[in-house]
């Protein structure tokens, strides 16, 4: 369906040219020559985006700004004068523009914007999608995403969970291992027993030796009495071993014993006790390369290791930013009773467009923080913290670390043409955002590609 774009101008000439132009381009345009038709025009009809003159007979570009803003705030609406200022410029995006050009108008900068701006509107449309996909889905702790990583993720968690068999669970901070962990437990025959979650990397190794296997009375300074550790506290379920890769090598000798014997020995006691654990065990290191430099023991990682579940950093799975982003801001506008409907739609492609390299877990601190300062009913691009934008070609990156077998030793031309066509396919074919990536016009690339042969 072609996208429908509102043309409001009382020039009859600019507004003819601007609906011959964007029909050129595969648009659907309808014109208004003055704000109270177009503000009449936006109620009564969905438009996927304005283009709005400024100074018009009657209300002007500003006021029917602000209407359509008050009635539809994640339409985006690109304003255009003939009379530039930097006070304009402000007062309009305050208002709630999408952007902002001067007369008479770059087409190609034009065209640029607007398919950023149908990007936008694209975003806003999957925002509410997502808010009420969320707001059917069962409560409890969700692991959220929908993408190719994530449904490989769901199928491995459903074929290791019925069995018996001790997990190692891997991948980066913030990635959400723990959830994983709690899945897994979920989906097992021992769901009705505990799962108990340890922190390795918080405790000391002596403390956590009394944490996991418990201590008698008396076995060091300040032990008055008897305890259980968390192993007994875990008979008959799971226990999660979080960051197992930071243990002591005496713990891992011990916990090699009870993955092998099923036995605890207490601290301080000399009677090995039965227990009846499932062991689940999650790191962010490369356990294969602490085995190679001697600080990890290799016969525990083979034993932790009968399953390996990878989880995803969330730059391979960015297609979940969206559904993931209204999940959280569902949970903190409702924590700190506050009333968001969602993100802008230039918000959400600033989250998109975001690396993440704390993963989920920093996606979801932005969000917190996002509401927190949030003052109106939508998320702002304001409210959201600076980041570094995601690689945008991972093929090409593959080809610059090939060595001689890549990028290096070749012609300048040919190593141009291949950026700019992977840029290309990476952008999915897309040449106003192909542009922005290489840093420069749609015109300069559309030139390129005429000149390689590949327009």
């Amino acid at each position: 369906m072609l996208a429908k774009i509102l043309v409001v101008d009382d020039d009859a000439g600019h507004l003819s040219m601007l609906r011959t132009v964007l029909s050129g381009w595969g648009y659907a345009p309808e014109g208004a020559t003055d704000g109270e038709s177009a503000v009449e025009m936006v109620r009564a009809k969905a438009y996927d985006a304005v283009l709005l003159d400024v100074r018009m007979a009657g209300m002007g570009g500003m006021e029917a700004l602000s209407r359509m803003s008050a009635f539809n705030p994640a339409m985006p609406v690109i304003i255009m004068t003939a009379y530039s200022s930097v006070e304009t410029a402000v007062a309009a995006l305050k208002t709630g523009a999408y952007d902002y050009l001067t007369k008479p108008l770059d087409l190609d900068v034009l065209r640029l914007t607007l398919e950023r701006a149908l990007d936008h509107m694209r975003l806003a449309a999957e925002n509410e999608t997502l808010r009420r996909k969320l707001a059917d889905a069962p409560p409890g702790p969700e692991i959220i995403g929908t993408s190719r990583a994530m449904r490989e993720l769901f199928t491995l968690i459903g074929m290791v969970a019925p069995t018996e068999a001790t997990v190692l669970i891997t991948g980066e901070s913030g990635t959400g291992k723990e959830l994983v962990a709690r899945a897994i437990h979920s989906g097992s025959a021992r769901s009705s027993g505990p799962l108990v979650a340890v922190n390795c990397a918080a405790l000391s190794e002596t403390l956590l030796e009394s944490e996991l296997f418990g201590h008698e009375k008396g076995a060091f300074t300040g032990a008055e009495r008897r305890r259980e550790g968390r192993f007994m506290a875990a008979d008959k379920g799971s226990i999660f071993l979080d960051e197992i890769g930071e243990i002591a090598q005496p713990i891992q000798a011990k916990l090699l014993r009870v993955i092998q014997e099923r036995e605890i020995q207490r601290v301080g006691g000399d009677k090995p006790i039965g227990v009846d654990v499932r062991i689940l065990a999650a790191t962010n290191r490369d356990l294969k390369k602490e085995v190679a430099a001697g600080r990890f023991r290799e016969d525990l990682y083979y034993r932790l290791n009968v399953v390996s579940v990878p989880v995803p950093p969330l730059r391979e799975r960015a297609e979940d930013i969206p559904l993931l982003a209204q999940f959280f801001l569902g949970r903190f506008a409702e924590k700190n009773r506050k009333r968001i409907k969602g993100f802008t739609p230039a918000a959400m492609d600033h989250l998109v467009r975001c690396a993440w390299p704390g993963n989920v877990r920093e996606l979801e601190n932005a969000v917190e923080r996002a509401v927190i300062l949030s003052v109106g009913e939508y998320v702002t691009e304001r409210e959201l913290p600076l980041c570094d934008p995601r690689p945008a070609t991972p093929a090409l990156a593959t080809q610059v670390e090939g060595g001689s077998g890549g990028l290096t030793g070749r012609p300048l031309d040919d190593v141009e043409r291949e950026v700019i066509l992977a840029t290309l396919d990476s952008c999915g074919g897309n040449k106003s955002e192909a542009a922005r990536v290489l840093g420069i016009t749609r015109a300069t690339l559309h030139k390129k590609l005429k000149k390689y042969g590949e327009d």
